[in-house]
């Protein structure tokens, strides 16, 4: 372990074995960091925060404070970051509250670029990118291998499918599909995500069926009801369409037309 000496870290916080703390970084009572993990200078973790093993946090950042939320009451809510994430400069992550399930989640092999701000009980899962300035409100889902342009942003609630692709400065007010790639203020859909899929094993006959799901949802002229009852029925067939279907069933907010 190997602290700044004008750092300052609370007796109570808990640092694994090989953990850095940078220069001016202040560390609060209630947080746990894993191995390996490295806390750049003048980054401020607070809050009931727990980080993993492996991570890199860059100067600037503002790890588990209090939500933007004025509901919030300082209930003992709770920041947990997986393992082996890059948190670049600037970054602000906030914890939950108790009118959700007291927690926002980051999970392993992001990459966050700067200035991106994840609000209080917002849910990311794995392998994600966050270009510069990309910013999620409250209670915000976002699946594992999406990627959100720079300066996208996305509405509270709104669920963001796995393996999908926002441009720049797009603006999420309904949730996006997995595989769907999108544009716009409102966000439009312009295709999929296939060179991703290509890049993540996904085979050809895979992403041909994704595509005629896609064709399915948008261009065949069907009620959004309509559309998930053919997908469904294609997904017995072709297991690459099940979370496609089963996304847009669960869907809350309706989805990206």
């Amino acid at each position: 372990m190997s602290i700044h000496p004008t750092a300052i870290v609370h007796p109570g916080a808990r640092l694994a074995d090989g953990v850095q703390v940078g220069a001016y970084s202040i560390i609060g009572e209630h947080v746990e960091i894993g191995e390996g993990s490295w806390i750049g200078p003048h980054v401020v973790v607070e809050g009931h925060t727990k980080i993993g093993r492996d991570n890199r946090i860059f100067q600037f950042c503002s790890i588990g404070s209090e939500p933007q939320d004025k509901k919030y009451a300082a209930e003992p809510t709770r920041l947990e970051i997986g393992d082996g994430n890059t948190i670049r400069e600037f970054c602000s992550f906030s914890t939950g509250t108790v009118q959700d399930g007291g927690l926002t989640r980051v999970g392993n092999n992001n990459w966050i670029m700067a200035y991106v701000h994840v609000a209080h009980d917002c849910m990311v899962g794995d392998n994600t990118i966050f270009a510069n300035n990309a910013t999620l409100a409250g209670h915000v889902t976002v699946g594992d291998w999406a990627i959100l342009g720079g300066f996208t942003g996305v509405h509270q609630f709104v669920r963001v499918g796995a393996h999908s692709f926002c441009g720049v400065g797009t603006v999420l007010l309904q949730d996006l599909p997995p595989f769907v790639t999108v544009s716009g203020n409102p966000a439009s859909p312009h295709g999929i995500n296939s060179e991703g899929l290509k890049r993540r094993g996904f085979s050809a006959e895979g992403i041909a069926a994704i595509k005629r799901a896609y064709k399915t949802l948008y261009r065949n002229g069907l009620t959004l009801d309509e559309a998930r009852k053919q997908i469904a029925e294609a997904a017995a067939s072709a297991p690459e369409l099940q979370q496609f279907s089963d996304f847009i069933a669960d869907s809350g907010r309706g989805i990206v037309r």
